[in-house]
């Protein structure tokens, strides 16, 4: 319908051009809006306008929906549609909607019985262009016992082909959620290896401050909207709308590092720092003030995990030669890349890594040097915790936060920094990227996230049997004495 007229009625518009449609008096249709009654068209009719709509999308301007639209003819497998794709083959210009044109083509002309030759050269085209689509199509043609024999032995070649190359695309993919997987378990993993490494303390309460830095995301993001209750409290909101929407993630991140190394400090100075070279007992201490933090999360934000939604920038992704990338495991592993890469310059080129490295190697001796060796650990302590905090604001893009967050990843970090080997930077980047995809490698070719893990584990265990120091065990006077 059109814009209404001074007289309340309003011209019937064509859905192909727009126009208004005309009478056989040559004048535009007008109707009442208000005496239109709704029309159930049959099945039949509503196929034929759902076509008229999906070829009117093969001209569309955008060329996602051209390709859609050019994917759903396909579909059809209707004879009758051959030549809408020719036409749109021979002025089309962009290059992922010609191979969806061309995929539809070869696949119309597939389910074709009666042009059996056309059908094996269907069968070679779609494995030229590796239409993993038409995997389906090909396995039931290929076990059509009334096709020729020929037909049947192109259609089994061309689905092993098309299917080798699913499989090599589901290795690659596998490989780049591993990565993405490994960088959170690098991050998380980092500050647990510095202070594990200078301090000698098992911190059984590291996954809390993920989930520290996880919650932080959460409560930024509602700020930057309508608000939040906690302690009892109101937090008005900033009511930002889409641009808070959008942006409150860029403010996320150091809220969460800062709001993880506090809670890391506090840990230290109530309860660690009375606990330094008592591995036992800091192992059993922190693993209560981990189930304390973990209470008071569901005390606070309640026993249900809540969702933290990903600024539209992280929501996308992009395909090449169809695996699919997507930009919040991209920019977990590009952060990653950062954060590793500020650390190692803190460590190497700073007096607070400077200092930290001379309480690594001898914390008695640096402690005569005058290196306030309690000040080192209190700040080497938040820092790491504030690492956590990051990887734990990396998390809530992936997934649901919850109270439990962070005990789903503690062994996996301990374990990362063991085989790494404890306190070597490197060693936690290698160990954490070799880790997590093993644990996603595994997984596919075991067909069970259980199985994976369990395997995973046991390698590590055999590993750690043959080189107990790690990776790149660190040399200090503590472990030559």
């Amino acid at each position: 319908l059109g814009a209404a007229t001074p007289s309340g009625k309003c011209p019937l518009l064509s859905v192909a051009t727009g126009e208004p449609l005309t009478g056989t008096d040559g004048k535009p249709l007008l109707v009442e809006p208000d005496a239109l009654e709704p029309f159930d068209a049959p099945p039949a009719l509503r196929r034929k306008i759902n076509a008229v709509f999906t070829f009117a999308d093969l001209s569309a301007a955008d060329a996602v929906a051209r390709g859609v639209a050019a994917r759903k003819i396909g579909a059809s497998r209707r004879m009758e549609d051959l030549p809408v794709l020719d036409a749109r083959l021979a002025v089309e210009q962009d290059a992922a909607v010609r191979r969806s044109l061309l995929e539809s083509h070869a696949l119309i002309r597939l389910a074709n019985a009666a042009n059996r030759d056309g059908q094996i050269v269907a069968t070679y085209e779609l494995a030229d262009l590796n239409c993993i689509g038409a995997l389906d199509a090909l396995r039931a043609l290929a076990g059509d016992t009334a096709a020729p024999a020929k037909v049947r032995a192109a259609a089994e070649r061309a689905g092993n082909a098309i299917s080798g190359y699913a499989e090599r695309v589901n290795f690659v993919g596998t490989l780049f959620r591993g990565a993405s997987l490994g960088s959170i378990l690098l991050v998380a993993a980092l500050g647990l290896a510095i202070t594990f490494g200078l301090m000698g303390v098992i911190n059984m309460a590291h996954g809390e401050m993920l989930t520290v830095g996880a919650y932080t995301a959460y409560v930024v993001e509602n700020i930057f909207q309508d608000g939040i209750r906690l302690f009892g409290f109101d937090i008005p909101g900033l009511h930002a709308g889409a641009a808070g929407r959008e942006w409150y993630f860029v403010i996320a991140l150091p809220a969460s590092f800062c709001a993880a190394a506090l809670a890391g400090l506090a840990v230290e100075r109530l309860v660690i720092r009375h606990l330094y070279r008592r591995a036992l007992e800091s192992l059993l201490a922190t693993w209560g003030v981990s189930l304390v933090l973990q209470q008071t999360f569901r005390l606070v934000f309640g026993a249900n995990n809540v969702q933290v939604n990903s600024p539209s920038w992280l929501l996308g992704n992009f395909t090449v030669s169809d695996i699919t990338l997507g930009f919040n495991r991209l920019f977990v592993i590009a952060f990653a890349v950062l954060i590793v890469a500020g650390t190692w310059a803190l460590m190497s080129r700073t007096r607070l890594g400077l200092l930290i490295r001379s309480v690594t190697q001898d914390r008695d001796m640096a402690a005569c040097m005058g290196v306030p060796t309690r000040r080192v650990n209190m700040l080497t302590f938040a820092f790491g915790s504030g690492l956590a905090g990051l990887a734990g604001a990396f998390l809530s893009q992936i997934g649901n936060v919850g109270p439990g967050l962070g005990q789903n990843f503690i062994v996996d970090n301990f374990m990362t920094v063991v085989v790494g080997g404890v306190g070597s930077i490197v060693g936690t980047v290698v160990s954490a990227l070799s880790i997590g995809v093993s644990d996603q490698v595994l997984q596919q070719v075991l067909s069970s996230p259980v199985l994976g893990k369990i395997m995973t584990l046991l390698a590590v265990i055999l590993f750690l049997q043959w080189k107990p120091g790690g990776l790149f065990p660190t040399k200090n006077r503590a472990l030559d004495d």
